[in-house]
């Protein structure tokens, strides 16, 4: 199921599009497999294609198809941005795996490491804001 979109949200410059029209399939008879009244819209530069062929008017069957090439590129505008979004996201907090972690910060046996530097402090200093030992 597509959104419905208006032609505002998403502009689809006339220069884009390929436009093809041809005999409807199906049921019909011999009105349906003479007139052309279906229409294929290819947009170039992204490569989608729709085919409207649900009504009887060319001109109906070419806004339909429009609209579902408006609703077509909008959902994959949203599909890039979602994954550009979710890519930068875990690229900002990792796999949350053992190897991320910077500190290994041990109460019961009184020891802080840092792992970048592969030094250690007690945890005593820790808590008190003495990092000093660690950098």
């Amino acid at each position: 199921m597509l959104p419905e979109v208006r032609e505002q949200e998403v502009h689809i410059d006339p220069k884009d599009l390929k436009e093809t029209f041809t005999t409807g399939s199906g049921p019909g008879g011999q009105h349906r497999n003479k007139t052309s009244t279906c229409v294929q819209l290819t947009h170039v530069p992204s490569g989608i294609r729709v085919r409207a062929e649900s009504d009887k008017s060319q001109k109906i069957n070419r806004e339909n198809a429009l609209m579902l090439l408006r609703a077509k590129l909008l959902q994959n505008q949203k599909q890039k941005y979602t994954k550009e979004r979710t890519k930068e996201r875990q690229s900002q907090v990792g796999s949350g795996m053992r190897g991320d972690k910077t500190r290994t910060i041990r109460v019961r046996h009184d020891t802080v490491v840092d792992h970048a530097s592969g030094k250690q402090i007690s945890y005593k200093d820790y808590s008190r804001g003495k990092l000093l030992g660690l950098k």
